[in-house]
């Protein structure tokens, strides 16, 4: 009995010692205090499930570096033909936009890549026809690196291709997300790896706790990069939906097919992410050739993650915003943004810029629905006009502002993206591109019912609770 009650002490007091520890090193991270305070609640209340789910999604990894330095310093001296941003001509934008590109340097070591030939493909027909088409020219190399590849039409079309190209000699990597492609089969692998192509997971789950713990940290980038001369990005996904469609109706999303210097960037950011998934350096000199030189541009591209300084994109996209003194239009599927976004698209509408945002009618989660909803009654309150795309599901996230900068890439307007996703975004300074994205922006809206701030206002109660309940799981979703 003595000893039964003596061990039922001694588990007690090292499980107070346990939680007390976690909220002091919680604490310490100096954090959002509601975040923190959020957190503190859920292990003093419910310190058994809370402990869980701390330790499966609570962890603050940016100090930590999931991806270290290590891998970052072992590419970073390829001969990579980035731009000296000190150098720049300053004729070309304004102070406000050189700030920016100064900022994602420093805050991501964001090179900017100048000369390149940019084209944007707005839709997956157009998007996968390029691809497969960039792969079947191949003479050395293909990477590629998606969230998802889905067991379809298209995926199975592109395995095909990559079997092909192995085949051929051609050295094929390829990193997919383990949890964002869960449901490939294994034979769809196993066909891949017999032929020859290098295929990686992306933090596969483990039952460890130092694995499991960062099961909530997903590669959400989407890259291809052929023979270090022709590289693609942007927010599709290797699925059948994009170009046939599905209940929804078909995704519209927005992916940019890159050559010239930028190149060298992507390239550059899957060699870090192969380092991490492969624990093996890509070296040669066939991977960073000599680039052509194209039109007048630059381009950054911004990467983050839970294992970066700074949330490098988030401040990107809030610098371009607050840049904006004509316009500003924003494709997003999901609309649950931090309040750092939420206050600059504010302080751009309530200054008189021209402030659009489309999102879908209706996405893929019924939960983000209902959380995207609770932010837009302060946007309408602002002056900025929100537009619902009804022609299937809006999936892109692109935003184009005052002519000259776009931001295309994976990241969404959420917490997930800008904080707990690796994710990639191209920050483009182009005329050129600006007008296209403009142009497919004003044709989208033809496709789009605007919202008003009275029919908003004019929902029921109830909608109007489940709504603000749902908004609480935004940093989730």
């Amino acid at each position: 009995m003595i000893m039964t009650r003596l061990f039922t002490i001694v588990i007690i007091a090292l499980y107070v010692y346990t939680v007390i520890s976690t909220i002091s090193v919680l604490l310490l991270e100096n954090r959002n205090p509601s975040k923190s305070l959020s957190w503190v609640l859920v292990l003093l209340f419910i310190p058994i499930v809370g402990m869980f789910f701390y330790l499966l999604l609570g962890q603050d990894y940016r100090k930590k570096k999931i991806i270290s330095k290590k891998s970052i310093r072992s590419v970073i001296d390829r001969p990579v033909a980035s731009f000296d941003i000190d150098k720049l001509d300053t004729t070309l934008m304004n102070g406000n936009q050189l700030n920016l590109i100064k900022m994602l340097y420093k805050n991501s070591e964001a090179a900017g890549y100048a000369y390149n030939k940019i084209e944007v493909l707005a839709d997956g027909e157009s998007t996968f026809l390029a691809v497969f088409e960039a792969i079947r020219q191949a003479k050395d190399h293909v990477h590629i690196e998606f969230f998802i590849f889905d067991d379809d039409k298209i995926s199975n079309k592109l395995r095909e291709l990559l079997i092909q190209k192995a085949g051929e000699g051609i050295r094929v990597r390829m990193i997919y997300d383990y949890w964002g492609s869960f449901d490939l089969s294994k034979k769809y692998l196993k066909s891949l790896r017999d032929a020859g192509v290098y295929v990686r997971p992306f933090l596969p789950f483990r039952w460890r706790i130092s694995r499991s713990s960062k099961i909530n940290f997903r590669n959400h980038r989407k890259l291809i990069i052929v023979d270090g001369k022709t590289g693609f990005t942007g927010g599709l996904n290797v699925a059948d939906r994009y170009a046939y469609g599905n209940t929804l109706g078909k995704w519209r999303d927005t992916f940019v097919r890159m050559e010239g210097s930028v190149v060298h960037g992507l390239q550059l950011l899957f060699m870090v992410d192969w380092f991490f998934v492969d624990r093996k350096l890509i070296d040669g000199a066939q991977y960073f050739p000599e680039p052509k030189k194209y039109d007048q541009n630059l381009v950054q591209l911004v990467n983050s993650g839970p294992d970066t300084d700074w949330e490098a994109i988030m401040q990107g996209i809030a610098s371009a915003i607050s840049s904006a003194t004509k316009y500003i239009y924003i494709h997003s599927p999901y609309f649950m943004p931090t309040e750092v976004i939420t206050t600059c698209i504010q302080m751009a509408a309530l200054s008189g810029v021209d402030v659009r945002l489309m999102i879908p009618l209706k996405s893929d989660s019924r939960l983000s629905d209902a959380s995207t909803n609770s932010y837009l009654g302060q946007a309408l309150e602002a002056g900025v006009r929100v537009f619902r795309y009804t022609d299937g599901f809006l999936h892109s996230k692109a935003i184009v502002i005052d002519d000259f900068i776009s931001i295309v890439g994976s990241c969404n307007l959420d917490e997930r993206s800008f904080v707990q996703n690796f994710e990639a975004n191209a920050f483009i300074y182009d005329g050129s591109t600006a007008a296209t994205l403009k142009e497919l922006f004003l044709m989208d809206i033809k496709k789009c019912e605007e919202l008003s701030l009275e029919e908003w206002s004019n929902r029921k109660r109830r909608q109007k609770l489940k709504e603000s309940f749902a908004r609480l799981f935004s940093p989730l979703m």
